[in-house]
């Protein structure tokens, strides 16, 4: 069969021509692949892999993946400048921001210090953006850092809002957050690390942990004594669970090890006891010792476990935790010496962290509907609190009066202005016209004659109240409220109860700020 029009197209070539580079289609799916490596960090070489570009040509023939260098120097600028345009539009909007500061290393041995934004949006909704990854090359001083943090400012247009900058306990972070004019808050997780680290320290500690670390390093060695294991816990009916070896700068993983090794214990026992005797080297009082160990610091493992699970670890989250595990490492008479010790160090430790934030974050925890009743502070505490919320509270209505009447008298102005703009001449030729005697107000009245004595209290019910009675009000109304269970979520809460409470809801999204540095925090905590 002959082809009529030579300059007509078969059906393949339509099907398998490529796609113009400025057509939609190229766009969207470029847009795509762009997201994808930035998403999941993938290498920008990522484009000149063959599986890559297989994959491309499967699921659209007619799309040319572009070059590395292309999406090097043109596409991914691009995108970076529309993303961080919609990220400082996002941060514009809110009143106060909270900045998360972490100091990190790769494995390529090189610094950076990575900086995030926080706020809650409109709608009650924490959202963070990740403002700047930056290489680090001067010593990590606390002046370096503050430059950094005072530039990163500068840049996304923070200068006028409130912040508030989360780090570890590192002295230079701390004076990094002073000379940027900064409030400081200790990351929490952080925190619970060092205590825990100062507990793992005791001696007796110390010598239980370097005992079980060489039974878990005999079985990662060994594939025969592994596997053996498996057999001993397929017959004991253990959990067919791995052991673990610890990692210093995470003080969880040696909680983890211990307890996973007394899960285990009958099938190590069976299994390294006859063999290896030079191996375990555990007695039964190491055993007890372990027991002990795991028992006391169960409440550090919950509360890391609360920080790290935490979807909103807003600062309403420390202090709750913070008393709890301070008053729990109270001393008791049925203590042994090793669990007294893990006490002493971890009272000691937690004791001296949030000494000069502690109104902060009792603040914070009061506008909490999970924690609102304060049950860990003392009554006067509670009643301290709750009247410096009633101050803050007062403060807010008293800047929304004076926002308002400014407002209104710019508005008159502007009317008067435009009014003598238009018409010059009428308030001269009003001013000359004769005006009527005014009318005498009638003083009473007959229904007033006869129920003003009964009814006169109505009156003061219309009264305008003073700014302390709303607040005073206000606040009475929220402590009436039923508690939220822990497992609530206070930013829905507040979401739905906005209007009720006009004036403690700007008090509280005031308040809800990070607690931690990062979502992963828990897990790559350095020891400072």
């Amino acid at each position: 069969m002959k082809r009529g029009d030579p300059a007509q197209r078969t059906i393949e070539e339509v099907n398998f021509s490529k796609l113009p580079a400025t057509s939609t289609r190229v766009t969207k799916i470029t847009q795509s692949v762009l997201v994808f490596i930035c998403k999941d960090m993938r290498p920008l070489s990522v484009v000149e892999n063959k599986g890559f570009r297989n994959m491309i040509k499967m699921l659209e023939p007619r799309y040319t993946v572009p070059s590395r260098q292309h999406i090097t120097d043109i596409a991914l600028p691009k995108l970076y400048q529309e993303v961080k345009a919609t990220v400082l539009d996002s941060l514009s909007s809110a009143e106060t921001v909270a900045l998360t500061c972490d100091a990190w290393t790769s494995r390529a041995t090189e610094s950076y210090v990575t900086v995030t934004a926080h706020h809650i949006t409109d709608q009650w909704n924490l959202q963070s953006h990740v403002l700047q990854t930056r290489a680090m090359h001067d010593s990590h001083t606390g002046e370096h850092i503050a430059a950094l943090l005072t530039d990163a400012v500068a840049e996304w247009g923070l200068n006028t809002k409130d912040l508030v900058v989360v780090t570890d306990n590192a002295p230079n972070m701390a004076l990094a957050a002073r000379l940027a004019g900064m409030t400081h808050i200790q990351c929490f997780a952080h925190s619970l690390n060092l205590a825990s680290q100062k507990a793992l320290k005791i001696q007796s500690v110390v010598r239980l942990l370097g005992r079980i670390r060489r039974v878990t390093a005999f079985f990662r060695r060994s594939t025969t004594a592994s596997n053996q294991l498996k057999q001993k816990q397929c017959l004991l009916q253990l959990p067919a669970h791995r052991l673990i070896t610890d990692i210093i700068t995470r003080w969880n993983s040696s909680y983890d090890m211990i307890e996973r090794f007394l899960e285990q214990q009958p099938a190590i026992c069976a299994e390294v006891r006859k063999s290896e005797k030079e191996i375990f080297t555990l007695s039964e009082s190491d055993i007890t010792c372990a027991e002990e160990v795991v028992r006391a610091l169960k409440p550090m493992k919950d509360a890391t476990l609360v920080m790290s699970e935490e979807s909103m670890p807003t600062l309403s989250i420390i202090a709750p935790p913070h008393a709890k595990l301070v008053m729990g490492a109270q001393e008791s008479v049925d203590d042994t010496p090793t669990v007294r010790d893990i006490k002493i160090a971890i009272a000691e430790d937690l004791g001296k962290r949030y000494v000069n934030e502690r109104e902060t974050l009792w603040m914070a925890s009061t506008v909490d509907p999970r924690f609102k009743d304060l049950p860990f502070l003392s009554e006067a505490e509670t009643s301290e609190t709750y009247s410096r919320l009633l101050d803050t509270v007062v403060t807010v209505i008293k800047k929304e009066k004076n926002l308002k009447n400014k407002e209104t008298d710019k508005q008159v102005e502007e009317e008067n202005a435009t009014e003598e703009a238009h018409h010059p001449h009428i308030k001269d030729s009003f001013d000359s016209i004769p005006r009527p005697p005014l009318k005498r107000q009638r003083t009473s009245c007959a229904l007033v004659d006869l129920l003003g004595a009964t009814f006169a209290s109505t009156s003061d019910n219309t009264a305008p109240k003073s700014e302390h009675d709303v607040a005073a009000a206000e606040i009475k109304r929220y402590r009436d409220e039923t508690l939220l269970p822990l497992t609530g979520n206070p930013l829905s809460w507040w979401k739905d109860h906005e209007q009720e409470y006009p004036h403690l809801s700007k008090v509280a999204r005031k308040s809800f700020l990070l607690c931690r540095r990062h979502s992963k925090c828990t897990e790559k905590c350095p020891e400072s």
